[in-house]
């Protein structure tokens, strides 16, 4: 498998895509809840008290571009749990999660975003959106690559998770991962800690999907699309993403998001963490 290093050393050619959700997705569980339409360009994802529904991505990918528009389950969603995320499989398995926690109808959504590296994850970081999510499409990105795993919304950077494997923080950048969705009942945890409950009265709760494109390294039969060409140049036009950064201008714009919008980060969580908060929590 490609390391690290050889990917920096590198030049690239990625996979652009653009399809339909037939092309580019399974429907996983569900029982007919979960419903492709417009001759593949919408995806709905629907929960009542008998079940939920989840699709997931017929590729594997090692770093990419990932985008995706949701509209979430609109009104009195207290309990539901929208997840859209990127993982692996097994015991050590990689995970970079976007989860939207539904709420009482006027409430706003919890966006919940986490990271796990080799088994490990507890670096949550939640936010409120500066919009109802529920009224419209908006673009939820997750940007992979070698350095960095960055988060964000309409374009707009919410959290960036470094590779500090210098500092002995494991770092996803081994294992292909999945892009996967559910919608699903969480009613114990997911809305105050679970003291608001699943009004099934409501139900069934839906939540679309649109305008889905990954420019990204495709794994398939152990090896990736993205391989090393003797080009003159260190990067495929192609896949500037893959050594792509915040710039100041998208740094000042994160840190706007953070500070106003940022409800809860582990890396202040000093009650959690009594005996030192973790690593990458200090470098900067």
């Amino acid at each position: 498998m490609a390391t690290f290093f050889t990917l920096l050393a590198c030049s690239f050619l990625a996979v652009a895509t653009a399809g339909s959700f037939y092309q580019d997705f399974d429907i996983t569980w569900g029982d007919k809840r979960a419903n492709i339409l417009n001759n593949g360009q919408l995806l709905t994802l629907s929960l009542d008290r008998v079940s939920g529904s989840g699709f997931q991505s017929k590729h594997e990918y090692l770093f990419g571009k990932i985008d995706m528009q949701l509209k979430l389950v609109a009104g009195n969603s207290a309990g539901t749990v929208t997840a859209y995320y990127l993982s692996s499989q097994g015991p050590t398995h990689d995970e970079i999660d976007f989860e939207f926690l539904g709420n009482l109808s006027g409430d706003p959504y919890t966006l919940h975003t986490n990271v796990f590296s080799q088994g490990k994850g507890n670096r949550e970081q939640q936010f409120r959106l500066w919009f109802n999510p529920t009224k419209d499409f908006h673009t939820y990105s997750i940007l992979w690559n070698p350095k960095h795993i960055i988060f964000s919304v309409d374009g707009i950077p919410i959290r960036d998770f470094k590779n500090f494997e210098s500092g002995g923080v494991a770092f996803p950048k081994n294992q292909p991962m999945r892009i996967y969705s559910s919608l699903w009942d969480a009613e114990d945890w997911a809305t105050r800690g679970g003291l608001v409950k699943t009004d099934w009265n409501k139900a069934p709760f839906t939540a679309s999907y649109r305008n889905f494109t990954a420019d990204a390294c495709v794994w398939s039969s152990g090896a990736s699309s993205c391989r090393s060409e003797k080009l003159k140049t260190r990067s495929s036009s192609n896949a500037a993403w893959l050594n792509q950064e915040l710039d100041l201008t998208s740094q000042e714009r994160m840190k706007w998001v953070q500070k106003n919008y940022m409800i809860y980060n582990y890396c202040t969580d000093l009650k959690r963490f009594p005996q030192g908060l973790p690593p990458e929590c200090s470098i900067a």
